[in-house]
């Protein structure tokens, strides 16, 4: 995580210099630090406190329209970066033992209740209960009981065709877990990247094992790796920005 928030930070802080304004930065930033100081020298006086407070307030929409288009540009790769660390790090595998639910849904064409469904299970993977079928939601569902360890694959049938989901169980911490299983196409590949996508036209629109969400071990606190993730990208860009000379 550390290793990944630093290479975040770089990355952030050379998005940032080479699309942002960095002398109008600096020189809003200088402006609103005079304003501020002109605010302690002269509190006294009402009329120079309130064109000060005025002057800082419009340097400020200033600089968030400074800020504005690096902002935009480093959406993109940072969208693309928690995507793939989400796969590492938002989920925990199965325990020997443990139970779970493994959910299809469906396309608006299928009609649940007329389907054949079933599960074709290997050893490390018990099937505890028979299909619970949702008629509004398009959706069948299982309860699955992890055995052993390992990466095991299900076959699930429906209505005469065949889709393989995996399921994860006793893998290290730090392991590349996919609870979700989409149909191919384009978003839903780039923001589901753990299994290769389901192959069109097929009654299932998408299969997800419902994982225990995972949180971080930080100083005793259970963190969301999300806020862990931002938290030191952001103290590892503000501290590499004197060395690298970006105004942020």
């Amino acid at each position: 995580m550390v290793f990944i928030s630093l290479l975040t930070g770089l990355l952030m802080l050379v998005i940032f210099r080479l699309t942002s304004n960095q002398k109008g930065i600096k020189k809003v930033k200088d402006k609103i630090k005079a304003h501020l100081l002109e605010l302690r020298l002269f509190k006294d006086s009402l009329n120079i406190s309130l064109k000060a407070q005025g002057q800082i307030l419009r340097h400020n929409l200033r600089y968030v329209g400074y800020s504005l288009k690096p902002m935009l540009v480093m959406m993109i790769p940072l969208i693309l970066i928690l995507v793939q660390m989400n796969v590492w790090f938002g989920y925990k595998p199965l325990r020997p033992g443990e139970s779970t639910i493994l959910k299809v849904k469906l396309e608006k064409s299928a009609r649940p209740m007329e389907l054949d469904a079933s599960i074709e299970a290997p050893a490390g993977v018990v099937v505890a209960t028979p299909p619970l079928r949702l008629e509004e939601e398009r959706e069948i569902d299982w309860r699955i009981q992890a055995v052993s360890k390992g990466v095991h694959e299900l076959i699930v049938k429906i209505g005469g065709q065949n889709v393989v989901k995996s399921v994860a169980v006793g893998l290290e911490p730090l392991a590349r877990i996919s609870p979700l299983k989409v149909k191919r196409g384009f978003f839903d590949e780039i923001f589901n990247p753990g299994e290769k996508p389901l192959s069109s036209p097929a009654l299932v629109k998408s299969i997800e094992v419902m994982y225990p969400p995972n949180r971080m071990n930080i100083l005793g606190l259970r963190l969301h790796w999300l806020i862990a993730y931002f938290v030191l990208s952001i103290l590892i860009g503000f501290a590499l920005k004197k060395p690298f000379q970006v105004e942020i």
